[in-house]
């Protein structure tokens, strides 16, 4: 039975790997129903983590603690809008929120860890898995499941982006511009993309260092998704306009078949749980997640 439980989350600070502050979000825990798991929800470019409020509320009510966090340079955490430190900043940003989330919440509690990582945080979530693959082989991965919304695996870029990001990481990788997302494509629900317009905590910047982490994150992930070890959930939009589906369909044809399960939604827009139709989305999820916890 779904419980009621207040949405509010909590704003924790969290010191990063180079003393910099992350805004990290603990939603109450359930308390009159049996824990199933902990939810780490990474965000994508330009948002931040308040923007998932409702579908942490939905997963709290089912048993799910839930916790997010704004990636650097984005919502209420440090850093330049759009900009990034170093190439590997956010992956370093998330494998310490990890092993924090580890500590405070999946080993006081006795439970796994499920990532759900959407566009640009889905990219930095499977190539965090990519690098364990990497680096451990089959050794045991700190994250139980991953869960890929829309991830960026392909982005589109063309002749002339591809010339700059030749060039500029190297020169002026901290130089902003327009990150060239059309709201109107983020979902066909208006009062969404009225919301995300209105928003003051999202930007639309972007930095030649960091469209390089994600023009070159994807092959990355798709050069090890033959050897992927973590069941993991992948649902990506057909209709997606800010991120390439191809790159979703080559991870889900190279994976492993037992361990990755995907979906596509053919009509809807980039942000599928926050589509006109997403509760078909929600559910889709809400199974995968119960048949495992």
């Amino acid at each position: 039975m779904p419980i009621s439980v207040s949405a509010d989350a909590r704003q924790n600070p969290f010191t990063t790997f180079d003393g910099e502050t992350l805004a990290v979000y603990d939603w109450p825990l359930p308390t009159t129903h049996h824990l199933r798991a902990v939810i780490l929800i990474v965000h994508g470019l330009g948002e931040h983590a308040w923007r998932y409020e409702r579908l942490a509320s939905e997963l709290i009510h089912m048993g799910y603690v839930v916790r997010a966090y704004d990636q650097r340079g984005h919502g209420e955490s440090v850093g330049v809008k759009g900009c990034l430190p170093s190439r590997n900043a956010l992956l370093k940003d998330f494998a310490e929120v990890v092993d924090d989330t580890q500590t405070l919440l999946c080993k006081r509690h006795h439970l796994p860890l499920v990532v759900l990582g959407h566009s640009m945080g889905g990219l930095v979530a499977a190539l965090w898995v990519a690098r364990h693959i990497h680096k451990y082989g089959n050794a045991a991965c700190p994250v139980s499941a991953l869960v890929l919304s829309s991830p960026a695996l392909a982005v589109p870029v063309h002749l002339g982006q591809r010339l700059l990001l030749n060039t500029l990481p190297r020169w002026m990788p901290n130089l902003v511009i327009n990150n060239g997302i059309n709201p109107e494509y983020l979902s066909h629900d208006p009062d969404v993309v009225a919301a995300y317009k209105a928003d003051p905590l999202v930007h639309h910047k972007i930095s030649p260092r960091l469209a390089q982490f994600l023009a070159e994150g994807g092959s990355r992930v798709l050069a090890y998704a033959g050897k992927w070890n973590i069941p993991t959930l992948l649902l990506y939009a057909g209709s997606d306009r800010l991120v390439d589906p191809e790159g979703s369909r080559r991870f889900a044809a190279l994976a492993p078949k037992d361990l990755v399960q995907h979906h596509c939604y053919p009509k809807l827009y980039h942000e599928i749980f926050n589509e006109l139709h997403r509760q078909e989305v929600v559910e889709h999820l809400l199974r995968w997640l119960d048949r495992r916890y």
